[in-house]
């Protein structure tokens, strides 16, 4: 694909001006001052410091997972720094989340945001225990022009496989999604169980101590006791 790479020196959000844009559009930006987040969350986007874009695609199905491993191996690729999956939108080293993705359908189009931490050195004392950095985890800084590069290239090459590559490469990736412990907060409560894989349409099975399957399809996922 042939993208159109729109800088900034700061924005609002990434998200807001590349719902105006059309497919193969990718809004960068240094900062944002009202980043998005899932479930109406902000995005922490300190000046400088990430990378903060946001990609207009052809709707695909599965598209959030497809997203992830193109993440995954664009920071691989950069830094040879191996990093998990918490299933379906956030990148993890360890316990802490070092990229988040997001996308919503806006008048046919996919628009994804993608969030990496790559040379924040310190985070605000309330994501202190939750959130890293490539340079922090590597100990030295990384080039947010290269790992755009690579990400783009990422993205092209896995937004194009199919679901069924994409269901298994994921499960391959992930941690979470199969055998993990987990806590999950719900639209009707919160649920403890063991991650039992994906169904066909990448939604999370969890198996409940009382035998019970709960089909995830969207909720906050996180290792139980964290």
């Amino acid at each position: 694909m042939s993208w159109v790479i729109e800088h900034h020196a700061s924005v609002d959000s990434t998200m807001r001006l590349a719902a105006q844009r059309p497919v193969g559009a990718v809004v960068v930006a240094d900062e944002q001052t009202a980043g998005q987040g899932r479930h109406g969350h902000s995005w922490h986007s300190a000046a400088g410091d990430g990378l903060y874009c946001s990609i207009v695609l052809e709707p695909r199905p599965v598209l959030t997972l497809a997203l992830g491993l193109a993440t995954v191996d664009a920071i691989a690729s950069v830094t040879g720094i191996t990093c998990d999956l918490r299933w379906p939108n956030d990148v993890m080293i360890g316990a802490r989340k070092v990229a988040g993705i997001l996308v919503q359908l806006v008048d046919g189009r996919a628009i994804a945001g993608i969030g990496i931490n790559v040379n924040h050195e310190r985070f605000p004392v309330e994501l202190e225990h939750l959130a890293t950095s490539l340079r922090i985890h590597g100990g030295s800084p990384v080039s947010i022009g290269e790992l755009l590069d690579a990400l783009l290239r990422s993205v092209e090459a896995f937004a194009s496989e199919n679901q069924d590559n994409v269901l298994r490469l994921f499960t391959q990736a992930s941690s979470y999604v199969s055998g993990r412990r987990v806590t999950v907060d719900l639209p009707d409560g919160t649920i403890i169980g063991t991650t039992a894989g994906m169904d066909a349409d990448g939604y999370l099975r969890v198996q409940q101590d009382d035998g019970t399957v709960t089909l995830v399809l969207a909720g906050g996922v996180r290792a139980a006791g964290s």
